[in-house]
């Protein structure tokens, strides 16, 4: 064979070869990006992942040792509805709902010039049987003097028996005329003490230091001491020591063995739902009463606030032991469900726009079903037990019960 002929015989690779691998090479890359893009998709647009939620509450450590738990009222222990012991017409009313009285201020007065009159005239006959002693005891002293002279002029023979004799009772007569005189002095004092009595029955004074709380009368009403006359009056005002406010508690007659007295408590009022006020047993009623089945248990404060105010309605925790001071203020607690570790860090998932976001949290300790945690705020909605399509970001939609 010719040297030309062996030249013809060698295999010519196709120009189109590499082009066809470079274009195999596009299409696994755009594969991979369609299958990236589908995933992305999916997980994007798909429908919201069904969840259950839970609330972050706010809860108190005493919760570990509350012995029972009772509702009731606030009460003040000294109250009084204020009255006159005398019928009249309410002329002067000093004070308003919410003022403040000293013991023994005159809060109302009703009219008392026939009192007062009277008054006047016990003062008068005072002065009159004074007037009438004062004239007695002129009388005395001039009847003793002449009764000392006439016994000198006896020893001397001057005068007579008879004289003598009735310069006697002369004294006699004026010393007893003291005594009716000074009789009469007291029975006119008494008169008019008396007098002040009535007068002083028509002013109505504070029995101790209280605040009004409700007024029942306005000037010109009729006031009379048992309301028994039509359109009349009886209690002017109501006031109250608001230093002796206490809670009136109903205890089950089954739990009352549980309760002793300056036994520990907290306090929390449905006015003041953030606050926890400590306080202690005071008292046991020791009666039970039967339509409930309860006994009443009186609770009184060691921290007062300002903003507690008669008949608020109350809850008290009986505690078995006093709170400390770090167990006084309330924590944000959840379910311990709620609580995942992801990537070596414990979190949850909160529920913002409809979507789950990720939150890192570090846990306390556990108050009765719950667990403390902190990096939430109590009222946030929480994911309980997120799985593994919970992820932050992802779309959720809560579970409807």
């Amino acid at each position: 064979m010719k040297p030309d002929d062996l030249s013809r015989l060698r295999i010519e690779r196709s120009p189109s070869a590499p082009r066809l691998k470079r274009r195999w090479g596009r299409l696994a890359l755009i594969g991979v990006a369609v299958v990236a893009a589908g995933a992305f998709a999916l997980t994007r647009f798909a429908g919201p992942v069904q969840v259950e939620t839970v609330t972050v509450s706010t809860v108190y450590p005493s919760q570990n040792f509350t012995l029972l738990n009772a509702t009731g009222y606030v009460v003040p222990q000294r109250k009084a509805s204020l009255s006159s012991k005398a019928t009249g017409r309410l002329e002067w009313l000093g004070v308003l709902e919410g003022s403040r009285v000293k013991e023994g201020e005159v809060i109302a007065r009703l009219e008392s010039r026939d009192v007062q009159a009277a008054l006047e005239q016990a003062e008068a006959q005072v002065n009159v049987a004074r007037a009438n002693q004062q004239q007695g005891a002129a009388e005395l002293r001039d009847a003793e003097a002449n009764y000392r002279r006439s016994s000198e002029l006896l020893a001397k023979k001057f005068i007579s028996g008879a004289q003598h004799d009735t310069d006697r009772a002369r004294l006699d007569k004026a010393r007893a005329a003291i005594a009716s005189q000074k009789a009469a002095v007291a029975s006119a004092e008494a008169s008019r003490r008396s007098a002040e009595v009535g007068v002083e029955q028509t002013l109505i004074r504070a029995p101790f230091d209280a605040i009004v709380l409700t007024k029942n009368a306005n000037v010109g009403d009729n006031i009379t001491p048992f309301s028994s006359a039509a359109e009349a009056k009886g209690a002017v005002v109501t006031v109250a020591d608001m230093e002796t406010l206490e809670v009136e508690a109903d205890v089950a007659e089954s739990s009352i063995a549980r309760i002793s007295v300056n036994q520990p408590c907290e306090v929390q009022l449905d006015a003041l739902p953030d606050t926890r006020l400590a306080a202690v047993v005071s008292r046991v009623v020791p009666t039970v009463d039967r339509s409930k089945a309860t006994v009443l248990v009186k609770v009184r404060f060691v921290e007062r606030d300002a903003r507690v105010l008669p008949d608020m309605s109350a809850k008290v925790a009986f505690l078995s032991r006093e709170a400390k001071e770090t167990e006084k203020k309330p924590v944000a607690a959840v379910q311990p469900g709620a609580v995942v570790e992801r990537d070596g860090k414990k979190v949850v998932f909160a529920l913002k726009d409809e979507r789950a976001r990720a939150v890192e949290v570090t846990t306390g300790g556990r108050i009765g079903d719950l667990v403390e945690v902190r990096g939430v705020k109590a009222g946030e909605r929480l994911v309980l037990a997120p799985g593994a399509k919970v992820q932050d970001g992802t779309a959720v939609a809560p579970l409807k019960k």
